[in-house]
Protein backbone atom coordinates (compact mmCIF):
# COMPACT_ATOMS: atom_id res chain seq x y z
CA UNK A 1 0.00 0.00 0.00
CA UNK A 2 1.67 3.08 -0.70
CA UNK A 3 1.73 6.16 1.91
CA UNK A 4 0.17 9.12 0.21
CA UNK A 5 -1.93 7.49 -1.96
CA UNK A 6 -4.02 6.33 0.84
CA UNK A 7 -3.55 9.97 2.28
CA UNK A 8 -5.39 10.70 -0.25
CA UNK A 9 -8.36 8.42 -0.67
CA UNK A 10 -8.02 6.60 2.39
CA UNK A 11 -10.43 3.95 3.08
CA UNK A 12 -10.69 4.16 6.86
CA UNK A 13 -9.33 7.90 8.59
CA UNK A 14 -7.78 6.49 12.04
CA UNK A 15 -7.83 9.38 14.87
CA UNK A 16 -5.47 9.21 17.26
CA UNK A 17 -1.58 7.23 17.05
CA UNK A 18 -1.47 6.09 20.21
CA UNK A 19 -1.12 2.16 21.44
CA UNK A 20 -4.66 1.62 20.01
CA UNK A 21 -4.97 3.51 16.83
CA UNK A 22 -1.83 2.00 16.05
CA UNK A 23 -3.11 -1.37 16.23
CA UNK A 24 -6.39 -0.66 14.40
CA UNK A 25 -3.93 1.16 11.40
CA UNK A 26 -1.62 -1.96 11.94
CA UNK A 27 -4.10 -4.73 11.52
CA UNK A 28 -6.52 -2.58 9.05
CA UNK A 29 -3.16 -2.20 6.50
CA UNK A 30 -2.38 -5.70 7.18
CA UNK A 31 -5.72 -6.93 5.71
CA UNK A 32 -4.56 -4.59 3.01
CA UNK A 33 -6.95 -1.36 3.44
CA UNK A 34 -6.19 2.27 2.76
CA UNK A 35 -5.36 4.05 6.15
CA UNK A 36 -5.06 7.23 7.19
CA UNK A 37 -3.89 8.00 10.65
CA UNK A 38 -3.60 11.42 12.40
CA UNK A 39 -2.98 12.82 15.39
CA UNK A 40 -3.43 16.25 17.42
CA UNK A 41 -0.10 15.73 19.09
CA UNK A 42 2.74 17.73 17.54
CA UNK A 43 4.66 14.34 18.12
CA UNK A 44 5.06 11.06 19.90
CA UNK A 45 4.26 11.02 23.62
CA UNK A 46 7.58 11.58 25.43
CA UNK A 47 5.89 9.87 28.97
CA UNK A 48 4.52 6.90 29.95
CA UNK A 49 0.81 6.20 31.31
CA UNK A 50 0.75 2.60 30.84
CA UNK A 51 3.69 0.21 32.05
CA UNK A 52 1.77 -3.36 32.13
CA UNK A 53 1.23 -5.62 29.49
CA UNK A 54 -0.50 -8.47 30.24
CA UNK A 55 -0.28 -12.36 28.47
CA UNK A 56 -3.15 -11.62 26.60
CA UNK A 57 -2.12 -8.46 24.80
CA UNK A 58 1.18 -9.99 24.17
CA UNK A 59 -0.72 -13.19 22.74
CA UNK A 60 -2.04 -10.39 20.16
CA UNK A 61 1.35 -9.05 19.35
CA UNK A 62 1.97 -12.43 18.90
CA UNK A 63 -0.70 -13.07 16.23
CA UNK A 64 0.00 -9.31 15.06
CA UNK A 65 3.73 -10.15 14.38
CA UNK A 66 5.39 -7.88 16.87
CA UNK A 67 6.29 -9.78 19.78
CA UNK A 68 10.13 -10.13 19.47
CA UNK A 69 10.46 -6.54 18.93
CA UNK A 70 8.31 -6.00 22.44
CA UNK A 71 9.64 -8.63 24.11
CA UNK A 72 13.60 -7.40 24.60
CA UNK A 73 12.13 -3.78 25.59
CA UNK A 74 10.43 -4.69 28.87
CA UNK A 75 10.80 -6.42 32.04
CA UNK A 76 8.90 -9.87 32.64
CA UNK A 77 7.44 -9.87 36.55
CA UNK A 78 6.00 -12.89 37.84
CA UNK A 79 5.13 -12.00 41.17
CA UNK A 80 3.04 -9.08 43.53
CA UNK A 81 5.50 -8.45 46.70
CA UNK A 82 3.11 -7.10 50.19
CA UNK A 83 4.26 -5.04 52.86
CA UNK A 84 2.35 -3.10 55.52
CA UNK A 85 4.27 -0.74 58.05
CA UNK A 86 7.79 -2.36 57.54
CA UNK A 87 6.64 -5.35 57.50
CA UNK A 88 6.71 -8.16 54.99
CA UNK A 89 3.42 -9.65 54.59
CA UNK A 90 3.25 -11.73 51.64
CA UNK A 91 4.45 -12.45 48.01
CA UNK A 92 2.17 -13.89 45.48
CA UNK A 93 4.05 -15.84 42.84
CA UNK A 94 2.55 -16.13 38.68
CA UNK A 95 0.56 -18.92 39.03
CA UNK A 96 -0.81 -19.71 34.90
CA UNK A 97 -1.11 -23.46 35.48
CA UNK A 98 -5.21 -22.95 34.88
CA UNK A 99 -4.53 -20.33 31.98
CA UNK A 100 -1.96 -21.68 29.71
CA UNK A 101 -0.41 -19.09 27.82
CA UNK A 102 3.35 -19.14 25.58
CA UNK A 103 3.84 -15.70 28.04
CA UNK A 104 3.03 -16.70 31.29
CA UNK A 105 3.88 -13.22 33.05
CA UNK A 106 3.61 -9.40 33.01
CA UNK A 107 5.51 -7.48 30.88
CA UNK A 108 6.84 -3.91 32.40
CA UNK A 109 7.38 -1.61 28.95
CA UNK A 110 7.08 2.03 29.10
CA UNK A 111 4.02 3.02 26.85
CA UNK A 112 6.91 4.97 25.15
CA UNK A 113 8.54 1.67 24.05
CA UNK A 114 5.46 -0.07 22.74
CA UNK A 115 4.41 3.16 20.79
CA UNK A 116 7.86 2.97 18.96
CA UNK A 117 7.49 -0.52 17.91
CA UNK A 118 4.41 0.35 16.73
CA UNK A 119 5.36 3.10 14.89
CA UNK A 120 8.06 0.82 12.73
CA UNK A 121 5.30 -2.00 12.08
CA UNK A 122 2.78 0.77 10.73
CA UNK A 123 5.77 2.37 8.77
CA UNK A 124 6.18 -1.31 7.31
CA UNK A 125 2.87 -1.20 6.20
CA UNK A 126 3.08 2.19 4.40
CA UNK A 127 1.03 4.00 7.27
CA UNK A 128 2.58 7.43 7.53
CA UNK A 129 1.50 9.15 10.98
CA UNK A 130 0.36 12.97 10.26
CA UNK A 131 1.07 14.59 13.68
CA UNK A 132 -0.33 17.84 14.49
CA UNK A 133 -3.36 17.07 12.48
CA UNK A 134 -6.88 17.91 14.15
CA UNK A 135 -10.07 16.06 13.25
CA UNK A 136 -12.65 18.78 13.93
CA UNK A 137 -16.01 17.35 12.66
CA UNK A 138 -17.53 15.15 10.06
CA UNK A 139 -20.92 13.90 8.64
CA UNK A 140 -21.83 10.33 7.31
CA UNK A 141 -24.66 8.82 5.71
CA UNK A 142 -24.69 4.98 4.22
CA UNK A 143 -22.31 5.27 1.85
CA UNK A 144 -19.13 6.67 3.87
CA UNK A 145 -17.76 10.27 5.97
CA UNK A 146 -16.56 13.21 5.00
CA UNK A 147 -14.24 14.33 7.85
CA UNK A 148 -12.63 18.00 8.59
CA UNK A 149 -9.42 18.33 9.32
CA UNK A 150 -7.40 21.10 11.03
CA UNK A 151 -3.61 21.45 11.35
CA UNK A 152 -1.31 23.50 13.67
CA UNK A 153 -0.75 26.21 10.85
CA UNK A 154 -4.58 26.77 10.48
CA UNK A 155 -4.84 24.67 7.26
CA UNK A 156 -7.91 23.06 6.85
CA UNK A 157 -8.60 19.99 5.07
CA UNK A 158 -11.91 17.81 3.61
CA UNK A 159 -10.86 13.70 3.60
CA UNK A 160 -13.53 11.23 2.73
CA UNK A 161 -13.44 7.93 3.69
CA UNK A 162 -15.92 5.02 3.87
CA UNK A 163 -15.18 4.39 7.85
CA UNK A 164 -13.64 6.44 10.44
CA UNK A 165 -12.69 4.88 13.79
CA UNK A 166 -11.74 7.37 16.78
CA UNK A 167 -8.77 6.56 19.21
CA UNK A 168 -8.37 9.71 20.71
CA UNK A 169 -8.19 9.22 24.18
CA UNK A 170 -10.39 10.10 27.42
CA UNK A 171 -11.71 13.32 25.72
CA UNK A 172 -12.18 11.79 22.74
CA UNK A 173 -13.36 14.34 19.63
CA UNK A 174 -14.93 11.34 17.82
CA UNK A 175 -16.84 10.23 20.88
CA UNK A 176 -18.52 13.81 21.52
CA UNK A 177 -19.81 14.77 17.99
CA UNK A 178 -21.19 11.24 17.82
CA UNK A 179 -23.11 12.10 20.98
CA UNK A 180 -22.13 8.98 23.05
CA UNK A 181 -22.07 9.96 26.81
CA UNK A 182 -19.55 8.63 29.31
CA UNK A 183 -21.58 6.76 31.96
CA UNK A 184 -20.11 6.55 35.61
CA UNK A 185 -18.20 8.40 37.92
CA UNK A 186 -15.18 10.52 38.74
CA UNK A 187 -13.28 8.89 41.35
CA UNK A 188 -9.72 9.81 43.07
CA UNK A 189 -6.60 11.90 42.55
CA UNK A 190 -3.02 9.55 42.60
CA UNK A 191 0.57 10.74 41.21
CA UNK A 192 2.62 8.66 38.62
CA UNK A 193 6.18 9.16 38.95
CA UNK A 194 9.12 7.18 36.93
CA UNK A 195 12.73 7.85 38.96
CA UNK A 196 15.71 6.23 40.11
CA UNK A 197 15.20 4.78 43.56
CA UNK A 198 17.95 3.44 45.69
CA UNK A 199 16.75 0.30 47.50
CA UNK A 200 18.17 -3.26 48.54
CA UNK A 201 14.58 -4.66 47.53
CA UNK A 202 15.26 -6.88 44.37
CA UNK A 203 13.59 -6.06 41.18
CA UNK A 204 11.81 -9.24 40.47
CA UNK A 205 8.25 -8.32 41.80
CA UNK A 206 5.96 -5.36 41.93
CA UNK A 207 5.96 -4.30 45.85
CA UNK A 208 2.77 -2.52 47.31
CA UNK A 209 3.06 -0.98 50.52
CA UNK A 210 0.75 0.60 53.54
CA UNK A 211 2.39 3.22 55.77
CA UNK A 212 -0.83 2.63 58.01
CA UNK A 213 -2.62 5.66 56.19
CA UNK A 214 -2.17 5.03 52.60
CA UNK A 215 -0.74 2.62 50.33
CA UNK A 216 1.79 3.13 47.58
CA UNK A 217 3.33 0.95 44.54
CA UNK A 218 6.95 0.52 43.22
CA UNK A 219 7.05 -1.03 39.68
CA UNK A 220 10.57 -2.55 38.60
CA UNK A 221 11.30 -1.47 34.70
CA UNK A 222 13.34 -2.82 32.63
CA UNK A 223 16.32 -0.38 32.77
CA UNK A 224 18.31 -0.83 36.40
CA UNK A 225 17.86 1.28 39.20
CA UNK A 226 14.23 2.88 37.73
CA UNK A 227 10.67 2.82 38.92
CA UNK A 228 7.20 3.66 38.24
CA UNK A 229 6.00 4.85 41.54
CA UNK A 230 2.37 4.85 42.28
CA UNK A 231 1.69 7.15 45.21
CA UNK A 232 -2.53 7.02 45.94
CA UNK A 233 -2.97 9.91 48.51
CA UNK A 234 -0.71 12.76 47.52
CA UNK A 235 0.39 15.50 49.44
CA UNK A 236 -0.67 18.41 48.40
CA UNK A 237 2.48 20.07 46.95
CA UNK A 238 1.20 23.82 48.16
CA UNK A 239 0.98 23.07 51.75
CA UNK A 240 3.87 20.60 51.60
CA UNK A 241 8.12 22.19 50.96
CA UNK A 242 9.33 18.52 50.74
CA UNK A 243 9.66 18.38 47.08
CA UNK A 244 8.38 14.97 45.36
CA UNK A 245 10.92 12.87 45.39
CA UNK A 246 11.65 13.64 49.92
CA UNK A 247 7.76 12.86 49.92
CA UNK A 248 7.95 9.63 48.71
CA UNK A 249 11.47 8.50 49.77
CA UNK A 250 9.49 9.27 52.96
CA UNK A 251 6.39 7.27 52.70
CA UNK A 252 8.31 4.11 51.08
CA UNK A 253 10.65 3.90 53.46
CA UNK A 254 7.78 4.00 56.16
CA UNK A 255 6.35 0.95 54.57
CA UNK A 256 8.78 -0.84 53.35
CA UNK A 257 10.40 -0.67 56.57
CA UNK A 258 14.25 0.13 55.22
CA UNK A 259 15.61 2.78 53.72
CA UNK A 260 14.67 3.59 49.68
CA UNK A 261 15.81 6.73 48.46
CA UNK A 262 14.03 8.16 45.27
CA UNK A 263 16.05 10.29 43.13
CA UNK A 264 15.31 13.13 40.99
CA UNK A 265 11.64 12.13 39.04
CA UNK A 266 12.40 11.90 35.23
CA UNK A 267 8.00 12.72 35.18
CA UNK A 268 5.05 13.12 37.44
CA UNK A 269 1.63 13.51 36.84
CA UNK A 270 -1.05 13.89 39.62
CA UNK A 271 -4.44 12.85 37.88
CA UNK A 272 -7.83 12.30 39.48
CA UNK A 273 -9.32 9.31 36.91
CA UNK A 274 -12.59 8.50 36.35
CA UNK A 275 -14.32 5.09 35.77
CA UNK A 276 -16.87 5.91 32.93
CA UNK A 277 -17.67 4.09 29.80
CA UNK A 278 -20.03 4.24 26.35
CA UNK A 279 -23.49 2.15 26.41
CA UNK A 280 -22.52 1.45 22.58
CA UNK A 281 -19.16 1.36 20.39
CA UNK A 282 -20.40 2.15 16.85
CA UNK A 283 -22.83 4.71 14.92
CA UNK A 284 -23.36 4.15 11.40
CA UNK A 285 -20.13 3.92 9.90
CA UNK A 286 -18.19 5.42 12.93
CA UNK A 287 -16.41 3.84 15.57
CA UNK A 288 -14.48 3.85 18.81
CA UNK A 289 -12.06 2.25 20.99
CA UNK A 290 -9.60 2.82 24.29
CA UNK A 291 -10.11 5.66 26.50
CA UNK A 292 -12.26 6.76 23.47
CA UNK A 293 -14.78 4.39 24.83
CA UNK A 294 -14.07 3.75 28.53
CA UNK A 295 -11.95 5.93 31.43
CA UNK A 296 -11.05 3.51 34.09
CA UNK A 297 -8.81 3.26 37.61
CA UNK A 298 -5.36 2.17 36.38
CA UNK A 299 -4.51 -0.03 39.22
CA UNK A 300 -5.29 -2.71 37.51
CA UNK A 301 -3.32 -1.90 34.26
CA UNK A 302 -5.95 -2.59 31.99
CA UNK A 303 -6.93 0.59 30.17
CA UNK A 304 -4.25 0.01 27.40
CA UNK A 305 -4.34 -3.58 27.66
CA UNK A 306 -8.43 -3.61 26.70
CA UNK A 307 -7.80 -1.39 24.04
CA UNK A 308 -5.12 -3.00 22.01
CA UNK A 309 -7.61 -5.98 22.14
CA UNK A 310 -10.44 -3.97 21.03
CA UNK A 311 -8.59 -2.71 18.01
CA UNK A 312 -7.86 -5.94 17.09
CA UNK A 313 -11.27 -7.09 17.26
CA UNK A 314 -12.69 -4.02 15.99
CA UNK A 315 -9.72 -4.13 12.87
CA UNK A 316 -10.72 -7.55 11.47
CA UNK A 317 -14.07 -7.19 11.33
CA UNK A 318 -14.10 -3.95 9.57
CA UNK A 319 -11.81 -5.17 7.09
CA UNK A 320 -14.33 -8.19 6.43
CA UNK A 321 -16.89 -5.82 5.91
CA UNK A 322 -14.85 -3.50 3.63
CA UNK A 323 -13.80 -5.92 1.78
CA UNK A 324 -17.26 -7.92 1.09
CA UNK A 325 -16.17 -10.89 2.95
CA UNK A 326 -18.84 -9.98 5.45
CA UNK A 327 -22.35 -8.07 6.06
CA UNK A 328 -22.67 -5.40 7.53
CA UNK A 329 -23.95 -7.09 10.96
CA UNK A 330 -20.38 -8.39 11.29
CA UNK A 331 -20.01 -4.99 12.51
CA UNK A 332 -22.55 -5.14 15.17
CA UNK A 333 -20.75 -7.62 17.04
CA UNK A 334 -18.26 -5.44 17.59
CA UNK A 335 -20.40 -3.09 20.62
CA UNK A 336 -21.51 -7.45 21.17
CA UNK A 337 -18.67 -8.43 22.35
CA UNK A 338 -16.65 -5.21 24.16
CA UNK A 339 -19.25 -3.54 25.56
CA UNK A 340 -20.05 -6.21 28.07
CA UNK A 341 -16.20 -6.83 28.67
CA UNK A 342 -16.32 -2.77 29.49
CA UNK A 343 -18.74 -2.76 32.46
CA UNK A 344 -17.19 -6.20 33.86
CA UNK A 345 -13.87 -3.72 33.74
CA UNK A 346 -15.07 -1.30 35.22
CA UNK A 347 -16.00 -3.25 37.85
CA UNK A 348 -13.12 -5.34 38.28
CA UNK A 349 -11.02 -2.16 38.68
CA UNK A 350 -12.96 -0.14 41.11
CA UNK A 351 -12.21 -3.56 42.99
CA UNK A 352 -8.58 -3.00 42.56
CA UNK A 353 -9.25 0.24 43.11
CA UNK A 354 -9.94 -0.22 46.84
CA UNK A 355 -7.20 -3.04 47.45
CA UNK A 356 -5.06 -1.21 46.41
CA UNK A 357 -5.40 2.38 47.92
CA UNK A 358 -6.95 1.12 51.50
CA UNK A 359 -7.25 4.38 53.30
CA UNK A 360 -9.24 3.31 56.51
CA UNK A 361 -6.49 2.39 59.36
CA UNK A 362 -8.32 -0.81 60.11
CA UNK A 363 -6.45 -2.02 57.10
CA UNK A 364 -3.18 -1.80 58.38
CA UNK A 365 -4.09 -3.61 61.84
CA UNK A 366 -6.47 -6.49 59.64
CA UNK A 367 -3.83 -6.91 57.32
CA UNK A 368 -0.98 -8.75 58.58
CA UNK A 369 -3.66 -11.25 60.26
CA UNK A 370 -4.67 -12.07 56.94
CA UNK A 371 -2.46 -12.56 54.83
CA UNK A 372 -0.50 -14.65 57.71
CA UNK A 373 -2.94 -16.95 57.00
CA UNK A 374 -2.64 -16.78 53.80
CA UNK A 375 0.90 -17.23 53.55
CA UNK A 376 0.55 -20.03 55.73
CA UNK A 377 -1.93 -21.81 53.60
CA UNK A 378 -1.03 -23.05 50.54
CA UNK A 379 -4.17 -23.74 49.19
CA UNK A 380 -5.63 -20.31 49.61
CA UNK A 381 -2.57 -18.67 48.25
CA UNK A 382 -2.83 -20.32 45.39
CA UNK A 383 -6.20 -19.56 44.43
CA UNK A 384 -5.80 -15.85 45.57
CA UNK A 385 -2.76 -15.89 42.97
CA UNK A 386 -5.53 -17.66 40.20
CA UNK A 387 -7.74 -15.33 40.58
CA UNK A 388 -6.15 -12.37 40.82
CA UNK A 389 -4.27 -13.25 37.54
CA UNK A 390 -7.22 -14.34 35.84
CA UNK A 391 -8.89 -11.34 36.11
CA UNK A 392 -5.43 -9.12 35.37
CA UNK A 393 -4.04 -11.67 32.28
CA UNK A 394 -7.16 -11.40 29.68
CA UNK A 395 -6.73 -14.82 29.76
CA UNK A 396 -10.80 -15.64 30.76
CA UNK A 397 -11.97 -12.94 28.41
CA UNK A 398 -14.14 -15.12 26.21
CA UNK A 399 -16.98 -14.47 23.76
CA UNK A 400 -19.62 -17.61 24.66
CA UNK A 401 -22.51 -15.32 24.04
CA UNK A 402 -22.04 -13.60 20.92
CA UNK A 403 -23.62 -14.25 18.25
CA UNK A 404 -20.44 -15.57 16.27
CA UNK A 405 -20.05 -18.55 18.69
CA UNK A 406 -22.66 -20.65 16.93
CA UNK A 407 -21.98 -24.53 19.11
CA UNK A 408 -21.79 -23.95 22.53
CA UNK A 409 -20.66 -26.50 25.09
CA UNK A 410 -22.23 -27.07 28.91
CA UNK A 411 -19.46 -27.13 31.42
CA UNK A 412 -20.85 -30.26 32.27
CA UNK A 413 -20.37 -32.02 28.73
CA UNK A 414 -16.80 -30.20 28.14
CA UNK A 415 -14.16 -32.49 27.02
CA UNK A 416 -11.05 -31.89 25.67
CA UNK A 417 -9.72 -28.88 24.45
CA UNK A 418 -11.22 -25.48 23.57
CA UNK A 419 -14.93 -24.84 23.85
CA UNK A 420 -16.58 -22.18 21.63
CA UNK A 421 -15.77 -18.37 22.88
CA UNK A 422 -12.00 -19.54 24.19
CA UNK A 423 -9.04 -18.90 23.13
CA UNK A 424 -7.82 -21.64 21.03
CA UNK A 425 -4.61 -20.80 22.83
CA UNK A 426 -6.18 -22.08 25.95
CA UNK A 427 -5.26 -25.42 25.31
CA UNK A 428 -1.94 -27.12 26.20
CA UNK A 429 -0.44 -25.76 22.94
CA UNK A 430 2.65 -23.87 23.96
CA UNK A 431 5.26 -26.49 23.80
CA UNK A 432 8.03 -24.61 21.38
CA UNK A 433 9.75 -27.84 20.66
CA UNK A 434 6.23 -29.52 19.44
CA UNK A 435 5.96 -29.02 15.33
CA UNK A 436 2.33 -29.26 15.61
CA UNK A 437 2.27 -26.40 18.51
CA UNK A 438 4.55 -24.38 16.52
CA UNK A 439 2.67 -24.53 13.18
CA UNK A 440 -0.97 -23.58 15.29
CA UNK A 441 0.65 -20.12 16.58
CA UNK A 442 2.26 -19.85 12.81
CA UNK A 443 -1.38 -20.07 11.73
CA UNK A 444 -2.66 -17.99 14.10
CA UNK A 445 -0.68 -15.07 12.51
CA UNK A 446 -2.35 -15.36 9.11
CA UNK A 447 -4.51 -12.56 9.12
CA UNK A 448 -7.37 -14.42 7.99
CA UNK A 449 -10.16 -17.10 9.69
CA UNK A 450 -8.94 -20.85 10.32
CA UNK A 451 -10.66 -23.72 10.13
CA UNK A 452 -8.48 -27.26 11.56
CA UNK A 453 -9.71 -30.57 10.51
CA UNK A 454 -8.16 -33.47 12.13
CA UNK A 455 -6.85 -35.65 9.51
CA UNK A 456 -9.02 -39.03 8.79
CA UNK A 457 -13.08 -39.33 9.43
CA UNK A 458 -16.12 -40.22 7.67
CA UNK A 459 -19.59 -39.18 7.79
CA UNK A 460 -22.85 -39.75 5.74
CA UNK A 461 -23.06 -38.18 2.50
CA UNK A 462 -20.20 -35.62 3.12
CA UNK A 463 -16.46 -36.54 3.38
CA UNK A 464 -14.47 -34.05 5.83
CA UNK A 465 -11.45 -34.08 3.56
CA UNK A 466 -13.91 -33.07 0.60
CA UNK A 467 -15.67 -30.27 2.53
CA UNK A 468 -12.44 -28.46 3.47
CA UNK A 469 -11.20 -28.84 0.26
CA UNK A 470 -14.15 -27.19 -1.31
CA UNK A 471 -13.78 -24.47 1.85
CA UNK A 472 -10.41 -23.79 1.02
CA UNK A 473 -10.77 -23.23 -2.98
CA UNK A 474 -14.20 -21.33 -2.94
CA UNK A 475 -13.24 -18.81 0.67
CA UNK A 476 -9.35 -18.51 -0.03
CA UNK A 477 -9.41 -14.48 0.52
CA UNK A 478 -10.63 -15.17 4.02
CA UNK A 479 -10.84 -18.61 5.24
CA UNK A 480 -7.73 -20.59 6.09
CA UNK A 481 -8.33 -24.32 5.99
CA UNK A 482 -5.54 -26.68 7.60
CA UNK A 483 -5.76 -30.22 7.65
CA UNK A 484 -4.03 -31.62 11.47
CA UNK A 485 -2.07 -34.31 11.03
CA UNK A 486 -1.94 -35.90 7.81
CA UNK A 487 -1.89 -35.01 3.64
CA UNK A 488 -5.63 -36.32 3.01
CA UNK A 489 -6.82 -32.82 2.85
CA UNK A 490 -5.94 -29.21 2.01
CA UNK A 491 -2.19 -27.19 3.91
CA UNK A 492 -1.31 -30.12 5.66
CA UNK A 493 -0.59 -28.86 9.48
CA UNK A 494 2.38 -31.17 11.22
CA UNK A 495 1.70 -33.45 14.09
CA UNK A 496 3.63 -36.28 14.19
CA UNK A 497 3.15 -36.96 17.93
CA UNK A 498 -0.74 -36.18 17.96
CA UNK A 499 -0.04 -33.53 20.64
CA UNK A 500 -1.77 -30.47 19.19
CA UNK A 501 -5.03 -32.60 18.07
CA UNK A 502 -4.75 -33.90 21.92
CA UNK A 503 -4.17 -30.94 23.27
CA UNK A 504 -7.43 -29.41 20.79
CA UNK A 505 -9.40 -32.39 21.36
CA UNK A 506 -9.79 -33.45 17.67
CA UNK A 507 -10.30 -36.86 17.03
CA UNK A 508 -10.52 -38.28 13.04
CA UNK A 509 -12.31 -35.89 10.99
CA UNK A 510 -13.58 -33.31 14.18
CA UNK A 511 -12.67 -29.75 13.60
CA UNK A 512 -12.53 -26.43 14.95
CA UNK A 513 -13.29 -23.01 13.33
CA UNK A 514 -11.24 -20.07 14.91
CA UNK A 515 -11.82 -16.43 14.01
CA UNK A 516 -8.88 -13.79 13.20
CA UNK A 517 -8.41 -12.56 16.81
CA UNK A 518 -7.84 -16.19 17.82
CA UNK A 519 -11.25 -17.29 19.41
CA UNK A 520 -12.88 -20.32 18.28
CA UNK A 521 -16.34 -19.84 17.17
CA UNK A 522 -17.31 -23.29 16.71
CA UNK A 523 -16.26 -27.07 16.81
CA UNK A 524 -18.13 -30.09 15.97
CA UNK A 525 -16.94 -34.05 15.55
CA UNK A 526 -17.30 -34.78 12.03
CA UNK A 527 -17.30 -31.68 8.77
CA UNK A 528 -20.08 -31.22 7.38
CA UNK A 529 -21.37 -29.17 4.46
CA UNK A 530 -23.93 -28.21 6.98
CA UNK A 531 -21.86 -28.24 9.83
CA UNK A 532 -19.37 -26.01 8.59
CA UNK A 533 -22.49 -23.53 6.72
CA UNK A 534 -23.99 -22.84 10.34
CA UNK A 535 -20.73 -22.34 11.59
CA UNK A 536 -20.06 -19.45 9.08
CA UNK A 537 -23.93 -17.90 8.66
CA UNK A 538 -23.41 -15.22 11.52
CA UNK A 539 -20.43 -13.96 9.07
CA UNK A 540 -23.27 -12.89 6.61
CA UNK A 541 -22.95 -11.88 3.20
CA UNK A 542 -21.35 -15.91 1.93
CA UNK A 543 -22.29 -17.51 -0.82
CA UNK A 544 -23.05 -21.21 0.00
CA UNK A 545 -20.50 -23.81 0.12
CA UNK A 546 -20.69 -25.83 -3.18
CA UNK A 547 -20.81 -29.44 -3.07
CA UNK A 548 -17.91 -31.08 -1.89
CA UNK A 549 -15.23 -32.09 -3.84
CA UNK A 550 -14.74 -35.74 -4.69
CA UNK A 551 -11.55 -36.68 -2.73
CA UNK A 552 -9.27 -39.14 -4.07
CA UNK A 553 -6.75 -41.17 -2.50
CA UNK A 554 -3.73 -39.59 -2.10
CA UNK A 555 -2.39 -36.28 -0.75
CA UNK A 556 -4.14 -33.39 -1.46
CA UNK A 557 -3.73 -30.01 -2.16
CA UNK A 558 0.09 -29.22 -1.73
CA UNK A 559 1.29 -26.63 1.27
CA UNK A 560 1.88 -23.23 -0.17
CA UNK A 561 5.35 -22.42 0.57
CA UNK A 562 5.11 -20.19 3.12
CA UNK A 563 3.92 -22.25 4.91
CA UNK A 564 6.89 -24.59 4.64
CA UNK A 565 8.41 -22.82 7.29
CA UNK A 566 5.79 -24.04 10.09
CA UNK A 567 7.33 -27.39 9.16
Amino acid sequence: MSGPRAQRHPEVLVVGAGPVGLTTAHELARRGLKVRLVDAAHGPARTSRAVATHPRTLETYDQMGVVDDILPRGRQNRAFTMYAKGRRLVRLDADYRTMPTSYPYTLVIQQTETEAVLRDAVARHGVEIEWGVRLTGFEQDEHGVRARLSTADGTEESVEASWLVGCDGGHSTVRKLLGLALLGETSETWMLADAPVTTDLPPDTIYWTHTGGQALMMVPYARDGHWRLLDTAPTDRATDPRGVEEQLTAKLSAGLGRPVHVGEAEWTSVFTFQQRMVERMQRGRVLVAGDAAHVHSPASGQGMNTGIQEAYNLAWKLASVHQGHAGRELLDTYSEERVPIGKALLGATRTATFLVQLKNLLASVMLPVVFTVVRNVPVLRRAIQRKVLGGMSGLRIGYADSSLTTSRVRRSERGAGPVPGERVTAAAVHAPEDRGCRGLHGELRDPRWSLLLATGGTGPGDVPQGVAITAAVQYAEWLSVRTVGGTDGPAPLADPDSRLRGALGLAPGGWLLVRPDGYVAARGAVLSRGALGRALAPIGALAPLAEPARVEPGPQLPVPAHRLKEQ
